[in-house]
């Protein structure tokens, strides 16, 4: 390790002469500000179409650009963590950063706007490999729930009042000052890293093998762009924009996984799903991450449709739920150091599977309250499950590992993010289709909400499958420990 006090204790947070605190802090308050900046915009799309003079289409790619730049660039989070220092990657991620959000808050087209938010993805991509590859390294495994917990916190905190402070931003002061707002806080954020951000990791300096960077960005790339377009569509997935790229990714994933498994050091080191629990971890966070995607597109819709909400209160309805989420999270990774994984997942995926099943009963009558509480549940049970999941998955994985799980994790969320809306909403649409074709008097107003009930009623009734998939994984998951031997040294 880098760092002289390593050669005496294998973690920082075990020598009492290192103050780890300052190290969280410059991490997390980098990682708060380009989090909430993920979710500012949502509430701004429709000033900036008017601003501009442009279409739904066009203004939709500052979500799409921003998760397709997330995609192609977090597989390269694991080469990075091995070719920089820590202080190195994050100062210079949080500068690419801050000249992004420089750049959106002076943009005079739409154009520059954009090439400023895809700068911003950059920086925003990159930053979470960094924080947990860290943190894994600074904390042993028995303190690492809390820590993550810590992590969760910031995770979902930060996106959960991004449309509410958005809303008010844009409505007193303007859609500028959404960037312009974060600014001062990126600085700091640099400054504070700057003065207290020490090296943890190890420099290896692995070769760069230019062919896995390219097939991993074809991959990745098209694959969330596929997706995104079948979202944003019509013709859903019949759509050549949709399909084509969906199939160009998965053959470009395809021959990046076939490459990885047979170079010496790969950029991102697929040997991780040798590891039984990071595997299991791997899927739970897959389901846990489609399904709250699934209630974050979908009950809007429901709620400004069948329920006559506005806007503002259909976003106020989520607010609480995603809120408990992120305060909760600090006490379920407490409650996952000292208990383990199960004696939470097993509840929690019980109370999820149930809260999905209600979900699937919703109708045009269903009081408001029901919803309030139907979405708390689900993010309640969210804490319970994904924090302690990865955390335990990654527990199980060699220190050599730790960029390259990371890696693969935090490559997932926007792929799988992508995936949960545009099937879910295809799902949804699909069924609300058929129902209009079969209905005497389809373009009745009471006959349109009915329709859009059943594809609402659908998806939760899918979804209610998947959490019952990941009840019965509860029951098989274990409190993980590392074997730095577990990989042979033909693996390495």
């Amino acid at each position: 390790m880098t760092n002289d006090n390593q050669k005496k204790y294998e973690y920082l947070a075990e020598d009492p002469n290192v103050k780890v605190m300052p190290i969280m802090l410059s991490l997390m308050i980098g990682a708060f500000f380009a989090i909430l900046n993920e979710t500012l915009l949502n509430i701004a799309l429709t000033t900036l179409m008017e601003q501009f003079s442009i279409s739904v289409t066009t203004v939709q790619w500052m979500a799409t650009g921003f998760m397709l730049v997330m995609g192609i660039v977090i597989p390269a989070s694991a080469l990075l963590l091995q070719w920089f220092t820590t202080r190195q990657l994050f100062l210079g991620t949080m500068a690419v950063f801050t000249v992004g959000t420089t750049i959106c808050a002076i943009a005079p087209t739409f154009s520059v706007l954009l090439a400023g938010r895809l700068i911003q993805a950059i920086g925003t991509g990159l930053l979470i490999p960094i924080i947990f590859n860290v943190f894994l390294l600074i904390f042993p495994p028995h303190r690492r729930g809390k820590v993550m917990g810590l992590v969760g916190l910031v995770i979902m905190f930060a996106p959960a009042i991004g449309p509410t402070l958005s809303g008010i931003i844009v409505e007193h002061l303007g859609w500028r000052f959404l960037f312009i707002t974060v600014i001062p806080f990126a600085v700091f954020s640099i400054a504070f890293a700057y003065k207290y951000l020490i090296n943890v990791s190890e420099v290896t300096k692995p070769t760069i093998d230019i062919l896995s960077l390219v097939y991993s960005t074809i991959g990745f790339g098209s694959i969330v762009y596929g997706f995104s377009s079948a979202g944003q569509s019509e013709a859903g997935f019949l759509n050549p924009n949709s399909y084509i790229p969906i199939i160009v990714g998965v053959i470009g994933i395809l021959v990046f996984s076939l490459r990885q498994l047979r170079l010496a050091e790969p950029v991102m080191d697929l040997r991780v799903f040798k590891f039984p629990m990071y595997t299991h971890a791997v899927i739970m966070f897959l389901i846990i991450i489609m399904t709250m995607f699934a209630s974050e597109i979908i009950l809007p819709i429901y709620m400004q449709g069948p329920l006559a909400l506005t806007a503002a209160a259909a976003g106020l309805t989520l607010l609480p739920g995603s809120i408990l989420n992120g305060l909760m999270s600090p006490v379920m990774g407490s409650l996952f150091d000292k208990y383990g994984p199960k004696v939470m997942m097993v509840p929690a995926t019980i109370v999820l599977s149930g809260t999905m099943f209600m979900m699937s009963r919703l109708d045009m009558d269903t009081p408001f309250w029901v919803v309030v509480i139907g979405y708390i549940l689900l993010m309640l049970s969210v804490s319970a499950i994904m924090m302690p999941a990865e955390t335990n998955g990654l527990n199980q994985l060699p220190k050599h590992l730790y960029p390259h799980g990371t890696a693969v994790m935090t490559t997932l969320q926007p792929v799988a993010g992508a995936i949960g809306v545009s099937v879910f909403i295809s799902i949804m649409s699909a069924k609300q289709k058929s129902f209009l074709d079969k209905a005497a008097t389809p373009t009745d107003p009471t006959t349109i909400s009915e329709a859009l009930v059943s594809g609402v009623e659908l998806v939760y009734f899918i979804t209610f499958g998947i959490s019952v998939i990941a009840f019965i994984m509860s029951l098989f998951v274990y409190r993980a420990v590392a074997k730095e031997k577990e990989v042979s040294t033909e693996d390495q």
